[in-house]
């Protein structure tokens, strides 16, 4: 008997061996025929599955005998199923090709690195913020681009006032200006205009916003020691488009804007146009605006010449002027008495010209100039005082781009001149000029490693009244991207980079330049820092995607300029000789389901602190931890939903006392008929505001001053409107 059970249990064994099947699926893009890695393949419900390898191919073994249905998932792509049973009749070995989805998005074209390349194959890290994201947030904040950023991992908009609302840009914990704002690679924003710049850069002609965190130095030179911020507008395409929004906040601003563009032939046109009014609001009753009574307006058209299909020429003029008293509100309505004095005004005018002239060749390298010529007029008054001066930039950039065997190349040389004038006699006179060289060389090693290393040489020049100097910088950077898998890959890079002095900082923005000495014998900021990142995307199922990014940086900046005060009251500007360290990381999470719902989770940790101190070394307004929680679901065509929340931790002021944490929250919804969306937004719905926790303006009423600002001064804003699109 025994030996019966041994015998039927070896045959049971050897029908079980000879049932046990293989399968090795190779996945391709049916249209470029390219592998796809990092594809799912599933037999059954899921109990046989494999993830394809770089060459696009997944093994799949121990498959029993029977029908099996065999399903192949990828982003991006339709959903592939077949019936098949095992044991194959033919080859164990299959070629599958997908199906883009017909709805699916462009990929990202990165312009800020000038390579023409898509985001997933740029080794320089890159953010982009496009499509639904700026459309919401322009729904919030139709006038400019604040919340957009203050929205935004790792970046934080400074408010430096607490009744004209100027603000700066801080990137990964260090002062507004150590960050290079463009618009279209066009560097108009610095200096003079920094205070202000975020707060008339109007969305709703913008294609995308490109964020380069990092010394960004081979490019864009001085300035760009924490990053770079990239606005790109809007070109024409064949096809008509036109973007049309009006807003009303119960806070007392109105926004009218419109956008239209088109080709046809050789010739095209964008235009944008936009107003903005604001009345005084004072939240807390204080007598003090929290939001300042303002008008402005932009007007930027945009001609474009094409007079073949390689050759582009483009014109284009914005001007920018506006309006913006706040302070007392009996001051701003025209009731000032002794009691009711304070005010403070300011006056804009902002005209940039631009010229572009872009060459490809039929060996696809091509040849672009760019040119720019930008002045900025202001005039800021308050009650015993008044600043004016003009700014004048000039901007000009020449460079090739041509491609060898695995190698892009980009040549080119820039030079910036930059002028501020104050307008009374001996008055401060501030001027600089810079001139580079630079080469990058991004090298594609193979599908899975790239390169990208630069070299850029600066003369700079800069001088005043008081003195002049000349130095020279030699600014190396590299970044690589590496794919480790179909679903990892990581970026490495890092660079050196300088920031010419200047006086236009956030603190003396808040002081608005009073008792301000001119520069004397400093010498410019040097900066080396890097980033690092690993990034993991994957699918769950056939409904839930999921990626995460792990982000880590480090900057340094030597020689920093320090505002220090004298005996006799005044501010001046010396460098100290321990640098200002800025390290940490970022968390993003991604969830999406059905492409529908969609959560995010962004964390910061900052560790910024001022080596030179002998305490309290933490730079002031700069919290270590921040959280963004945002969730939406969206009907594309239909209805929008979006709720949000973020964790501000706490933060350290001039004075050395420390604020409290806080959360805030928004929502917002939208829906859309055909071309007509109604929006509507509730923006800090649980009202949280500074002077929940102290009065921001401190006696005597007549003269008063102002505390730093670390929280919302306006609180609860609910505001709606109507959009077209045509």
């Amino acid at each position: 008997m025994q030996k019966i059970i041994a015998l039927l249990l070896a045959m049971g064994l050897a029908i079980s061996v000879k049932a046990q099947n293989r399968i090795s699926v190779t996945v391709r893009d049916k249209e470029k025929k390219e592998p796809l890695a990092g594809a799912t393949i599933q037999l059954g419900s899921g109990q046989f599955s494999v993830t394809t390898k770089n060459n696009g191919t997944g093994e799949i073994s121990a498959i029993p005998d029977g029908p099996r249905v065999i399903t192949v998932i990828f982003s991006g792509y339709k959903t592939y199923t077949d019936h098949l049973t095992f044991p194959l009749s033919g080859s164990a070995e299959l070629d599958i090709f997908l199906e883009t989805e017909e709805e699916e998005m462009e990929e990202v074209i990165i312009q800020s690195t000038r390579t023409s390349r898509t985001i997933r194959n740029t080794p320089t890290r890159v953010e982009t913020i496009d499509g639904e994201e700026l459309d919401e947030k322009n729904n919030m904040r139709p006038a400019n681009v604040s919340m957009l950023l203050h929205e935004s991992t790792g970046l934080q908009v400074q408010q430096t006032s607490a009744t004209s609302g100027n603000a700066s840009i801080r990137v990964q914990g260090l002062d507004g200006r150590y960050t290079q704002l463009l618009k279209d690679g066009y560097p108009n924003f610095g200096n003079f205009a920094s205070g202000l710049s975020v707060l008339e850069i109007p969305p709703l002609d913008l294609k995308q916003v490109e964020v380069i965190k990092g010394p960004a130095s081979t490019l864009y030179g001085g300035g760009a020691i924490a990053g770079v911020i990239d606005f790109i507008s809007k070109t024409p395409r064949e096809k008509f488009e036109g973007d049309f929004i009006l807003n009303q906040s119960h806070v007392g601003q109105t926004n009218i804007g419109g956008y239209v563009s088109k080709k046809k032939g050789k010739f095209g046109y964008a235009i944008l146009g936009q107003l903005n009014f604001q009345q005084a609001y004072d939240v807390d009753k204080d007598d003090f605006s929290e939001l300042p009574r303002s008008n402005n307006f932009t007007i930027n058209p945009r001609l474009f010449f094409y007079p073949n299909p390689g050759t582009r020429v483009m014109i284009g003029n914005s001007l920018t002027k506006g309006n913006n008293t706040g302070g007392d509100l009996s001051v701003i309505k025209g009731r000032a008495d002794a009691y009711h004095v304070y005010f403070e005004k300011n006056r804009t005018v902002r005209n940039t010209t631009t010229l572009e002239f872009d060459k490809q060749f039929a060996n696809k390298s091509s040849f672009m100039l760019k040119q720019s010529l930008g002045i900025f007029d202001r005039q800021i008054d308050i009650p015993g005082y008044f600043f004016s001066g003009r700014n004048t930039n000039s901007f000009t950039d020449l460079s090739y781009v041509f491609y060898k065997k695995h190698h892009t190349l980009i040549t080119g040389i820039n030079l910036v001149y930059d002028q501020f004038r104050q307008k009374k006699i001996n008055a401060l006179d501030a001027r600089s000029f810079s001139a580079g060289a630079y080469l990058q060389d991004t090298w594609d090693i193979s599908d899975d490693v790239k390169i990208e290393s630069g070299l850029r040489i600066d003369q700079v020049s800069y001088r005043n009244n008081n003195y002049n100097k000349n130095q020279a910088f030699v600014l190396p950077r590299i970044s690589a991207l590496f794919r480790i898998s179909g679903k990892f890959s990581s970026r490495i890079g890092g660079g050196m980079g300088y920031k010419i002095p200047t006086i236009f900082t956030e603190q003396t923005e808040n002081m608005r330049y009073q008792n301000l000495l001119a520069l004397d014998q400093v010498t410019a900021e040097r900066s080396y820092g890097g980033t690092a990142d690993i990034n993991f995307q994957t699918k769950i199922g056939e409904a839930l995607s999921f990626s995460i990014n792990q982000m880590f940086f480090y900057t340094a900046i030597h020689r920093p300029l320090v505002l220090e005060l004298d005996p006799s009251g005044n501010y001046y500007f010396v460098n100290k000789n321990s640098p200002v360290i800025s390290n940490g990381f970022e968390t993003n999470v991604k969830f999406i389901y059905k492409e529908d719902l969609k959560l995010f989770i962004g964390y910061t940790f900052t560790n910024a602190r001022a080596t030179y101190l002998a305490s309290n070394r933490l730079l002031p307004l700069m919290p270590k931890n921040k959280l963004n929680l945002t969730l939406m679901y969206e009907k594309e065509d239909n209805f929008k939903l979006g709720l949000e929340g973020y964790l501000t931790d706490r933060q350290v002021l001039y004075n050395g006392s420390t604020t409290p944490s806080f959360w805030e929250f928004g929502f917002m919804a939208q829906k859309t008929f055909r071309k007509v969306s109604v929006f509507v937004n509730f923006e800090n719905f649980t009202d949280q505001r500074q002077s929940k926790y102290k009065r921001v303006s401190n006696p005597p009423h007549n003269d008063p001053s102002f505390d730093d600002i670390w929280n919302h001064t306006e609180g609860f804003v609910v505001n709606g409107g109507i959009k077209i699109k045509l």
